[in-house]
């Protein structure tokens, strides 16, 4: 005969839901059906690192490696790399690291490494360049800034708030350095100035 339980010991018995905890939200992330699909770039670096392989290319094929596993950690955290501009940013900053590298071999005059850390830095400046994605320069940058502070300056905005709605607006999504190949220190330099100036 099967015993009643009381509505008070089934609660107990409940298992608590998780709460949404930042590792958890990119668990969920990384099995959901609805991830955006990987920058373009990425998938030609795969496509290229199956081609390094039949090639036997062991520069290439150490590099593709490298980078494809800094894009897979990423993906692990909250910070994913999920656009080419963001892509390509993570290639100048391992060729950045290639160089600085390059240079401590050669302080030890360790030719070999010189000469491996060097082809390397070739090969991702290499994939920089011909990802399509160019590079903002200060005239360009300039003019946005001025633009976008004449446009809040005519809607009326106060001067305490300028700067923080200007880079608001310039750097933040649908802004028009959202997804540009802009170094952000510089940008928020540029509207410093401009703020300055008024």
């Amino acid at each position: 005969m099967a015993s009643k339980l009381s509505p008070f010991l089934l609660g107990g018995l409940r298992r608590p839901s998780p709460r949404q905890t930042p590792s958890l939200r990119v668990c969920l992330a990384a099995y959901s059906t609805d991830a955006p699909p990987p920058p373009p770039l990425l998938a030609k670096l795969k496509q290229d690192l199956k081609t390094a392989m039949r090639a036997k290319d062991a520069n290439r094929l150490a590099v593709l490696r490298s980078v494809l596993a800094e894009t897979l950690n990423r993906s692990k955290t909250d910070k994913p790399v999920s656009t080419d501009v963001q892509f390509v940013h993570l290639l100048q900053r391992s060729a950045r690291k290639s160089q600085e590298a390059a240079a401590e071999a050669r302080a030890a005059g360790r030719e070999d490494l010189v000469e491996k850390e060097e082809a390397q830095q070739r090969i991702l400046e290499e994939y920089a360049a011909n990802s399509g994605i160019e590079r903002v320069g200060e005239a360009e940058l300039r003019r946005i800034v001025q633009g976008e502070k004449a446009r809040l300056v005519a809607e009326g905005v106060q001067e305490k708030a300028l700067m923080g709605q200007m880079v608001k607006n310039i750097l933040g999504p649908g802004g028009p350095l959202n997804n540009a190949m802009v170094e952000q220190k510089e940008v928020v330099k540029l509207i410093q100035e401009s703020c300055k100036a008024s």
